[in-house]
């Protein structure tokens, strides 16, 4: 199993310029879904100018942690922080991509409209957009290297172009915190390779990012650091202080001490 290879973010620091300065704290966040807990006793912060890899397996409570980061799924018990107001997000504190899937891409509109519904929520022809509007998406478009493509319909876009598509538009209201599902899923290695060049621009700009993904590999190397969750966090930290803990990775995903998927978290 091969990561690609790409400028770590470990070190990014936030642009003296950027506008984007927000943190994200989670503090003792329980959640229930039909009456079931899914969620309990959650703490996690990701500072500005870090890329925290969300790290669990199936049915570990991930999505289900970004959705009531956001507001979509209610919490028990707990608070969510931005910027330190431990109040329900402002529309615009936070960016959510979700995964490829959920975006109806046979609709026809152009990549800069697409990029627009992250503003003004939807698009017809009829709406008229105002000059900041079209310039946030042109800033957003350019952090993600699309601005070349912004006439093309999203319908004949390749997985790779979707996506930077879907981050731009989460984009497109300036959130200093961006929440990502899953983002490579069903992407080829060049392309995720591409889009975690893009990721490491975006944490350089001074944004806190927080992606769910199941590429463990490509997580150890790329990210700041990781929280590894099945239903709370059980650990978290920088790859190297995870490497060597067995324990948190066996507790985690349910191995065996002796499982070879210990060996890929243990290389370097």
């Amino acid at each position: 199993m091969t990561s690609p290879t790409v400028p770590s973010t470990a070190h990014a620091t936030p642009s003296p310029t950027s506008a984007a300065g927000a943190g994200l704290e989670v503090r003792g966040l329980d959640v229930d879904l039909g009456g079931r807990p899914v969620l309990h006793g959650v703490d996690l912060t990701v500072r500005p100018g870090e890329l925290v890899g969300l790290i669990g397996p199936n049915g570990a409570g991930k999505t289900t942690l970004l959705r009531s980061v956001l507001g979509l799924t209610p919490r028990r018990r707990g608070q969510v922080a931005v910027e330190g107001r431990a109040v329900r997000p402002r529309r615009g504190d936070i960016g959510y991509v979700p995964q490829r899937h959920e975006f109806a891409w046979d609709f026809p509109v152009s990549v800069e409209q697409a990029v627009l519904t992250g503003r003004v929520g939807s698009w017809w022809p009829g709406r008229r957009p105002r000059v900041e509007d079209w310039r946030a998406v042109d800033r957003a478009l350019g952090l993600v290297d699309m601005t070349g493509l912004r006439r093309r319909q999203v319908g004949q876009l390749s997985g790779g172009q979707r996506q930077r598509v879907l981050v731009a538009r989460a984009l497109a209201l300036d959130p200093g915190v961006l929440l990502l599902d899953e983002p490579f899923t069903g992407l080829d290695l060049p392309t995720q390779e591409s889009l975690l060049s893009m990721l490491g621009a975006i944490v350089a700009d001074g944004r806190a990012v927080l992606m769910t993904t199941h590429d463990i590999a490509s997580a150890l190397f790329t990210c700041s650091r990781l929280v590894l969750l099945n239903r709370t966090v059980v650990a978290a930290g920088s790859a190297d202080e995870l490497r060597v803990r067995p324990d948190v990775w066996v507790e985690t995903f349910g191995v065996a001490a002796d499982s070879p998927f210990l060996r890929v978290v243990e290389a370097r």
